[in-house]
């Protein structure tokens, strides 16, 4: 079983998302975990918008990367460019992904806006990791 691991700044949106989404697609052909160079919880918005999606990532929990060190990792997503600029070493032959998504989080304008904004990322982030998926694990 490949052993994926998204890494963000936070932890708090675009990395949980694409955890809920290659868990989603690669079913129990991957364990995928989530974490973050620093950890800022799980943002409300990101559990909403996967939530009109089907997906519930409402039990996800905010991780800082240090906690992950002792996994040999097969895959490792960096998905904003902080992440992959301070990624930490990881003592694997983990191969190494990287795409900067926008960060949802520092969208501004009204409530409908700013939803609108999270809507289309994570709109970005399924479609890599239906791609990820399909190239990588099945």
């Amino acid at each position: 079983m490949k052993k994926i691991l998204v890494l963000c700044t936070g932890n708090s949106c675009r990395s949980q998302i694409a955890e809920g989404y290659l868990k989603h697609f690669a079913g129990d052909k991957a364990e995928v975990y989530s974490a973050g160079i620093e950890t800022h919880g799980v943002n409300p918005k990101a559990i909403a918008v996967m939530s009109e999606d089907g997906i519930d990532i409402s039990n996800h929990t905010s991780n800082n990367v240090d906690e992950y060190k002792g996994i040999d990792f097969d895959y490792v997503i960096t998905v904003c460019d902080n992440a992959k600029e301070n990624c930490p070493y990881f003592p694997s032959q983990a191969e190494k992904f990287h795409y900067n998504f926008p960060d949802p989080a520092k969208a501004q304008g009204t409530p409908d806006e700013v939803m609108e904004e999270f809507r289309k990322v994570r709109g970005m982030i399924k479609s890599y990791a239906d791609k990820f998926v399909k190239e990588y694990i099945k």
